[in-house]
């Protein structure tokens, strides 16, 4: 649900960890050894038996004692319909709930509703330097945005850019007002709003700017511009470029040479509020389209999903699950995870509905931390890779003390225990001895996150609800229907699922008989329908043809099982499935999932072909953990480079490796038999993962193609 380099992230995890403790030795307030000790040993059984919240629900014989009300039965938490597809035990009939407000069924309705429940109070603001030299953020009202929108609008008029929802307007800009002003902007006259990644590369950039039709492109800063200049003599349609911010020297020049009008926000603003003319608006209708979002495929060129203001608003819905940690005006968001992606933006939409405010990190993932510090959010989205690190970072300093781990264990093993109960709260005992640093790190304030767009292990999502002391939710879904179309139940504390189905769509699981997944065996692939689904890809219906059927389910190739509960829990993939020589199927991206759990393993490409017996993989090590084991395990030291070179180091890892993967059930022709070690992550910037992550497989195939040709012919 909730997915930009690979770099990106390694730099967000780490700066979110620094700022959660930039001093690891301290991350617990430690209490002397003694009195830990007798924490430890005199409370453990007191602790652990002792029921705290009595506020107890009982479904079908099975009482739940906590602080937060399950909303449905959490044994039974969806329903089959007869042709075997399921939908939220929430529902009361088959009829899926298609608006989360009967007052905003599209996003342009939706700002204005939250204008009237915020009393017009503040919308988005960002960090801006005062002269004392503190750096507060600055809040602009709805009002005052809705108005700054409106110039916007009526200055696309004045510049030609046409009425109607056949109108597409660019942005390619980090998070910021801006951002938020355009698209509000595009809105007020049924245009189409078309984000442009950061990480896209050019060639991805001039395919969207062409198949879009793009004439207007808002950008953050110069060097945007001027990279789209580069490429002007084959985007055609390209008229107008706006810039965030001063236009340099160089990219006047630029627009002057390749006939290209830029000016910047501030001049545009200022042209549609000196307009002589101020057209009356053209709202959107619920089937109207409000955005194409290009997700770059694992091959190919991107794909343009055509995403509807009602499709918006009724995965919004998804949000009507939280009775007790509901949207409010009150609340306040930090934004930071990409606005091209359709998470963040549902999320902010749900925001501005309600009329929350939404503050912007400062554009550099570096100074996230002082950020969340000075806004001291309540609603955090979050990608697992910080989860991960956190978790990580957390582990390495409990592991140095038996005394430190006992607690630590005690601590989550208590906070565990409250949770299966439906108990979430931040101040009991272990809250305030273990964890405290840990909230304070994200402003003390948080009481609501979301995770997504990847897995997550239990025990890093058990101990993030542990430590964080409020609502964490996980979810799955796809751009092709918005954003999610499961999410876990608040204060459901079972791991290893992504939720039950949200109340706009239904779930139904078919049958992938290569890979030996049934229906009747409530596995199988993840179809999706329900006004969630997508329009169909921009100008490509070829391409739509193969993703939703005529019956209108979308089928995402995920493959998922009914958990007896009634959610849905992710189990492989059914894309890049070939087969070995000896006839087996194999689901390379599985085997992934199953190797970066060794602790070495920080990514992998596994390799097979269909002439060859077995699999083979490229293997980028976890720095921050081989280093140190080669060290005292092995007695080896060096550069990270020198060591993937080294047979004793490729040894220690391929075991490593093999023996999670016995673990975790792989068949012996799922493990690979060679191992290359890459001391280079893959990421976006050396075209070998996609914006959202995701493999792709052909450039790492070309990329490492020597390599793999060699470890084949040893194995031959």
């Amino acid at each position: 649900m909730f997915k930009d380099t690979a770099s990106w992230v390694t730099a967000q995890s780490r700066s979110v960890v620094d700022l959660v403790h930039p001093n690891t030795s301290n991350l617990h307030p430690l209490i002397p050894v003694g009195a830990a000790a007798a924490v430890t040993m005199g409370l453990g059984y007191y602790l652990t038996s002792k029921t705290i919240n009595p506020n107890a629900v009982t479904y079908n014989g099975v009482t739940y004692s906590g602080n937060v009300r399950p909303l449905v039965d959490p044994l039974k938490q969806s329903r089959v319909l007869k042709d075997s597809s399921r939908v939220s035990a929430v529902l009361k009939d088959e009829n899926l709930q298609t608006y989360l407000f009967e007052d905003a069924r599209t996003l342009y309705q939706g700002v204005r509703r939250g204008a009237r429940h915020s009393n017009n109070g503040p919308m988005v603001g960002k960090r801006v330097k005062q002269a004392d030299g503190s750096i507060p953020y600055v809040w602009h009202s709805y009002n005052e945005i809705i108005e700054r929108s409106n110039n916007v609008s009526v200055a696309f008029r004045v510049l030609g850019i046409p009425t109607g929802n056949d109108v597409n307007i660019g942005i390619y800009s980090k998070n910021r007002p801006e951002w938020i002003i355009t698209e509000l902007a595009t809105y007020n006259f049924s245009n189409v709003i078309v984000p442009i990644y950061e990480t896209l590369g050019s060639e991805a950039s001039v395919f969207i700017l062409n198949q879009a039709d793009i004439q207007i492109v808002v950008c953050d800063d110069n060097s945007k511009a001027l990279g789209l200049l580069k490429f002007k003599s084959q985007c055609h349609n390209l008229k107008t470029l706006v810039v965030m911010e001063d236009i340099s020297e160089g990219l006047k020049a630029a627009a002057v040479e390749h006939d290209v009008q830029v000016m910047t926000f501030e001049a545009l603003e200022e042209l549609g509020k000196t307009a002589s003319g101020r057209p009356e608006h053209v709202p959107p209708k619920p089937e109207d389209l409000a955005t194409i979002c290009y997700t770059s495929g694992t091959t190919g060129t991107p794909k343009g999903v055509m995403l509807t203001h009602g499709n918006i608003v009724a995965c919004a819905v998804c949000m009507d699950l939280f009775k007790h940690s509901a949207l409010t005006s009150s609340d306040s968001m930090i934004s930071f995870l990409p606005l091209a992606h359709m998470l963040e933006r549902l999320i902010e939409s749900v925001c501005f509905c309600v009329g929350a405010r939404v503050g912007f990190y400062r554009g550099d993932i570096r100074l996230l931390a002082e950020d969340i510090k000075e806004l001291r959010p309540t609603v955090v989205p979050v990608v697992p890779r910080v989860l991960n690190r956190l978790y990580d970072k957390v582990m390495s300093e409990v592991n140095k003390s038996t005394i430190k781990k006992l607690l630590f264990d005690l601590a989550i093993a208590y906070k565990s225990r409250e949770m299966s109960n439906f108990v979430v709260r931040n101040d009991g005992f272990f809250d305030n001895l273990v964890f405290k640093k840990i909230r304070e790190g994200m402003g003390g304030r948080v009481r609501l996150m979301f995770t997504g767009s990847a897995p997550i292990s239990a025990n890093v999502l058990t101990f993030v609800r542990a430590a964080m002391g409020c609502v964490v939710v996980e979810g799955y879904g796809q751009t092709e229907c918005v954003a999610a179309c499961t999410v876990s139940m608040e204060g459901d504390s079972l791991a290893g699922h992504v939720g039950m189905v949200i109340p706009s769509c239904r779930i139904k699981l078919v049958d992938v008989a290569e890979l030996g997944y049934f229906s009747k065996n409530d596995a199988g692939e993840v179809c999706v329908k329900g006004p969630t689904v997508f329009r169909g890809y921009y100008k490509n219906p070829e391409m739509t043809a193969e993703t939703m059927d005529e019956d209108g389910w979308l089928h995402t190739g995920d493959i998922a099982r009914w958990t007896p509960e009634g959610t849905l829990k992710i189990v492989d993939r059914k894309k890049h499935i070939f087969k070995l020589a000896q006839g087996e199927y194999v689901a390379p991206e599985k085997i992934e999932s199953i190797y970066v759990r060794s602790r070495f393993v920080a990514q992998s490409f596994v390799y097979g072909e269909s002439l060859k017996t077995c699999l083979i993989a490229v293997v980028v090590p976890d720095s921050e953990v081989l280093i140190p084991v080669a060290e005292k395990e092995l007695g080896l030291t060096g550069t990270i480079e020198e060591l993937c070179r080294n047979p004793q180091i490729k040894k220690l890892v391929l075991d490593d490796m093999l023996a999670v993967g016995k673990a975790a059930g792989l068949f012996s022709f799922e493990q690979v038999r060679d191992i290359h070690l890459s001391p280079e992550m893959f990421s976006v910037e050396n075209d070998l993962l996609t914006p959202t992550l995701k493999s792709k497989r052909p450039k790492l195939k070309n990329h490492f193609g020597e390599q793999l040709a060699s470890m084949y012919s040893r194995l031959d």
